[in-house]
C-alpha cells in the first residue's frame, strides 16, 4: 500500500514522542484520532509494516492493536526521523518521584513515636515464634 511521505513521517514522529501507539481494527475510518492527516488504514499498515521488522510489539486486545516501541525500533526511528541521541521517548524516561520526609524526621519505615507501625523493622520477638512447640512438619508432627 502506498503512504505519502508526510503521513509516514507522522505517525513515525508520534510513535517516537509517545512511545506507544494505539490503533483501531476499522479500516474503513477516515481519520486517525491521534495523528493528523493520516488514515486509520494507513496507520494499521504502518504498524503491522513495524512489527513484522521488530521494531514494534504488539497487543491485540478489544479490537484495537497496542504498539508498544523496541529498542530496535528506536535505533530505526532515530535514523528515519534524523534525530539526535538524546531525545527519547516518552514511555523511557526516568520519572522522578520525591517522597515527603515525615515530621518525625524518621526515614518512614519504622513507625516511630506515634505513627503507625509498618511490620518492618519491629520484629524483636519473631525468632522464637513457634520455636517452643515440640515436633517437627506436617500432620504428624514428627511421630
Amino acid at each position: 500500500m502506498f503512504i505519502p511521505k508526510e503521513n509516514r513521517v507522522a505517525v513515525f514522529s508520534y510513535l517516537f514522542r509517545e512511545g506507544v501507539l494505539v490503533v483501531s481494527k476499522n479500516p474503513r475510518s477516515s481519520v486517525h484520532p491521534e495523528i493528523d492527516g493520516a488514515t486509520n488504514l494507513e496507520v494499521l499498515m504502518l504498524a503491522k509494516s513495524l512489527a513484522s521488522r521488530g521494531f514494534v510489539r504488539q497487543t491485540f486486545s478489544w479490537q484495537h492493536t497496542y504498539c508498544y516501541l523496541t529498542d530496535d525500533g528506536i535505533a530505526y526511528l532515530r535514523r528515519y526521523l534524523a534525530l539526535p541521541e538524546s531525545v527519547i521517548p516518552a514511555t523511557h524516561k526516568k520519572t522522578v518521584t520525591s517522597r515527603p520526609q515525615s515530621e518525625e524526621g524518621g526515614d518512614g519505615k519504622s513507625g516511630g513515636e506515634g505513627g503507625a507501625p509498618s511490620f518492618r523493622g519491629d520484629r524483636e520477638g519473631r525468632g522464637e515464634y513457634r520455636r517452643d512447640r515440640e515436633g517437627g512438619l506436617g500432620r504428624g508432627g514428627g511421630v
